[in-house]
């Protein structure tokens, strides 16, 4: 039976980046480079789910360290805190600004234009914490440093 992946399947792209990584879990889990030539031939479908459960292993490596997202869009700039029970979210709204690009996003925030609205709510998760920041991601959410969260937060 088949590993259905958690999260998703790393692409190609991505496991060509995480190769040492992947080398290092083959390792880890008793398969050898012989092993895994022979394993992707013989069954594939083994290989298939032992890329599968990396997979996963990256992601919830990836997620678990996640403390803020953000979203950019014409209008508006949303920035979630992603704490362990709850997501805070602030966000910036300005029908002058186009926060996509970075110019005016800096401008924004150092002299926020006379429509500004800024805007906080908060929610506990629907289902596991690392699952949401997953999805949010999957939807156009961006890692980001906190910065602009601690800066609109003091505007509040």
């Amino acid at each position: 039976m088949a590993v259905t992946p958690k999260y998703r399947a790393l692409t190609t792209d991505e496991l060509t980046e995480l190769r040492n990584e992947f080398i290092e879990y083959l390792v880890v889990n008793g398969i050898t480079a012989e092993d895994w030539k022979k394993l992707k031939t013989e069954t594939p479908k083994k290989a298939e789910d032992i890329l599968t459960l990396f997979s996963d292993v990256v992601f919830e490596s990836i997620l678990r360290k996640v403390d803020f997202l953000e979203k950019r869009m014409t209008n508006e700039l949303m920035i979630f805190q992603c704490l362990n029970d709850r997501m805070v979210l602030v966000g910036i709204t300005s029908s002058a600004t186009d926060f996509t690009k970075q110019e005016e996003l800096q401008k924004a925030v150092e002299k926020p234009p006379k429509d500004a609205k800024v805007y906080t709510t908060e929610k506990v998760y629907n289902q596991t914490r690392e699952m949401e920041v997953f999805q949010m991601l999957e939807s156009g959410c961006m890692i980001t440093d906190g910065k602009l969260f601690k800066v609109l937060s003091l505007s509040l």
